[in-house]
């Protein structure tokens, strides 16, 4: 159960905009204490002093995608005085085109973000989670995690084991009191597909599905300890039942399709 206590805290990555501000005012709202972890200063500062009016709010700016960076943040944590009793993975980012074409360097970068800062987090604040018996860990998978990827192969391999990596871990820790879930959305109209380099043309550039309802659903998936959290019923219904009955080379078809579209 999320608890007040001063002393505990909720850290929130990639909590300075789109699906991770609005879970961190979900969680201020709340009466959660806040780390937000972020890169970018200026719209980390922003969105911490809009949450200091209702909440203590701690930052930490990393950048998630350099080696050692998990560690860091726990080290900067430690040196609070605060124990984190719920944590919420959240930074993640993607890339479009062609694997054989793509930046190296940033597969990598997204690799470190998606996978390896997101697991060491999880790692290092797990151990006293599992000691007090109590805590709540929340990734951010995607959709894409049931799904084959062609032009952003890279993306949803990371996101396939977001998915795999929380659904394990909860069972693991099935009866330990920490519970893990994984929300699972479809494309959310936030800076993602901007930065990704995804036409505007492209259903996931084009999607109306906002942060504000994502985060509205994730966080109560979270507290009632729901290992999958798949938003929407649509989304529920594809990834529970078409999916299983699609031959996988219609999918990959299928996908290398929808992914192409409005692209130059």
């Amino acid at each position: 159960m999320l608890t007040g206590n001063h002393k505990f805290f909720t850290l929130i990555t990639g909590a300075n905009s789109g699906i991770g501000l609005e879970l961190a005012r979900h969680a201020a709202a709340d009466g959660h204490d806040l780390i937000m972890v972020a890169r970018d200063v200026p719209s980390l500062e922003a969105a911490a002093g809009e949450l200091r009016r209702s909440v203590k709010v701690h930052i930490i700016a990393q950048d998630l995608s350099q080696p050692g960076a998990a560690e860091k943040v726990s080290y900067q944590v430690r040196a609070l005085g605060v124990e984190v009793d719920c944590l919420i993975n959240n930074a993640g980012f993607g890339d479009y085109g062609a694997f054989a074409a793509s930046d190296l360097a940033r597969q990598q970068w997204m690799i470190g973000v998606n996978i390896t800062s997101l697991t060491a987090l999880t790692r290092l604040f797990l151990t006293a989670m599992l000691a007090r018996r109590r805590g709540h860990i929340l990734n951010v998978a995607s959709v894409a995690g049931f799904l084959p990827g062609p032009l952003m192969s890279v993306y949803y391999a990371t996101k396939h084991y977001v998915l795999a990596f929380s659904e394990s871990l909860a069972e693991e820790l099935r009866g330990s009191g920490v519970k893990v879930t994984a929300l699972c959305p479809p494309p959310v109209s936030t800076a993602f597909s901007r930065t990704a380099g995804i036409a505007p043309a492209n259903f996931m550039a084009a999607t109306r599905t906002t942060p504000a309802e994502v985060a509205r659903y994730g966080y109560r998936m979270m507290k009632r300890g729901k290992p999958i959290a798949v938003y929407s019923f649509k989304y529920r219904l594809l990834t529970a039942f078409l999916i299983r009955i699609t031959p996988r080379f219609a999918l990959r078809r299928l996908l290398h399709y929808m992914n192409k579209r409005g692209s130059h």
